[in-house]
């Protein structure tokens, strides 16, 4: 089939040597608001327990109501492809055309609305624990886009503190990670192999810390307690605006503009490097969709032309700021990309956006390819943040890598 041959010169030509080079593959324009969750409606990286259900729905703008299909793939801790076959990690069938799709309703955007839910009647179940990437595509076997999602056991008990840092140069500005694994079912053997953690900042797998090792084991307990690896940032809580009236102004829109379409003009942000910190309530750079005054926001709320604008001084060439959050899955897109205006002394930028609540931040795209995420926001020890952690296991002989437990805190009572 063409998708497999595909998908293998894919994985032939990408390195495999790290956890954070195996990438999701970018949607095109047409497709917008994908929105990814398991057990909870907040979370934008699904992490689900075995047996629980999957949830992804996204809009396609193109008005062709085409076939959209998926395919479910499963990996190892470092996104390799583990040895299992599908009938070895699935009960049933992928492969399949998405069948529940409506088109919008009222609305100045005409868009179809697609909805796939795992299990179904041709995907079963998701027999074993591990990463999972799962893949659209359409009829002529083009991928449209992917995503990655995790399913786990509760095995072992994952405690998570968080910690102001104890590099003293840092103390004003990280937030550190503390790890406690054990486990009554599973007798942990030479867990600095066979024990892996993924530690995640709000849900941003592309910021995750991967190369964790127990620092002590005692009996079959294992602890994490480093000065710095196992440190992040703690950036600042992000701004956010609400457009669900999306013909008037309301929290963070300074004023509306009906063309084609409605254009919501945001108020212009300002560096938050060198202020105190102030405490703003957020939802951690997700997003919610939401409408006024309709029966179902999946096809009644419409898109808007969201301008977002800056105010900063020019950068060097060849950096570049964008607008930053998991309404498109943190990643750095051209859309996101604002535009340096000399007169004004402003970034700006638009793209359209479906009504609801956003969060979002903005980041700098240095020469050298590396991501500045607190340059313009600023960093500070009391941002409220969400933590996961995610505990994988490989036993001696083993053919892949079983996830055995999730831990989750949040940095609110953090301590020293």
């Amino acid at each position: 089939m063409q998708q497999k041959l595909k998908q293998l010169i894919l994985l032939l030509i990408i390195p495999l040597t790290s956890f954070s080079q195996v990438e999701e593959i970018i949607p095109p324009d047409y497709i917008k608001t994908i929105y990814f969750n398991g057990g909870t409606a907040e979370s934008q990286l699904p992490i689900i327990r075995l047996g629980e259900s999957l949830n992804l729905e996204f809009d396609a703008l193109n008005g062709n109501e085409d076939d959209y299909y998926y395919e479910i793939k499963h990996y190892n801790f470092d996104w390799t492809p583990s040895q299992l076959v599908e009938s070895e990690y699935l009960d049933g069938f992928d492969e399949q055309r998405i069948r529940t799709y409506q088109n919008s309703f009222n609305t100045l955007q005409t868009y179809s609305h697609y909805k796939l839910t795992i299990p179904n009647q041709f995907t079963q179940a998701i027999k074993v624990t591990g990463n999972y990437m799962i893949t659209i595509y359409d009829d002529y076997d083009d991928i449209i886009f992917s995503r990655k999602f995790m399913v786990y056991e509760q095995l072992a008990n994952v405690g998570v503190a968080i910690k102001r840092s104890r590099n003293v140069k840092e103390i004003d500005k990280k937030q550190s990670v503390d790890i406690t694994i054990n486990s009554s079912q599973i007798q942990f053997v030479n867990p600095k192999e066979t024990v892996k953690t993924v530690v995640i900042q709000n849900n941003n797998l592309k910021t995750a810390i991967t190369d964790l090792e127990p620092q002590y084991i005692l009996a079959n307990e294992l602890t994490y307690r480093y000065n710095e690896k196992s440190s992040f940032y703690g950036g600042n809580e992000f701004f956010f605006f609400e457009n669900k009236e999306i013909r008037a102004a309301s929290n963070g829109v300074q004023f509306i503009d009906l063309q084609d379409l409605y254009h919501s003009y945001l108020f212009t942000n300002i560096s938050r490097a060198n202020q105190r910190y102030t405490y703003n309530p957020d939802i951690n750079g997700n997003f919610v969709i939401t409408a006024l005054d309709v029966d179902n926001p999946d096809v009644e709320a419409d898109y808007a032309e969201v301008h977002f604008s800056l105010q900063y001084p020019k950068l060097e060439e060849g950096q570049d700021i964008f607008v930053y959050g998991n309404f498109n899955n943190y990643e750095l897109e051209e859309a996101t990309k604002m535009e340096y205006f000399e007169e004004e002394g402003i970034y700006t930028t638009s793209f359209l956006l479906k009504q609801g609540f956003y969060n979002y931040k903005y980041v700098i795209l240095n020469k050298d390819n590396t991501i500045d995420h607190d340059k313009i926001g600023g960093s500070f020890w009391q941002t409220e943040n969400n933590y996961k952690v995610i505990v994988y296991y490989r036993e001696l002989g083993a053919r892949y890598d079983k996830v055995i437990g999730l831990g989750e805190k949040n940095s609110v009572g953090i301590t020293n």
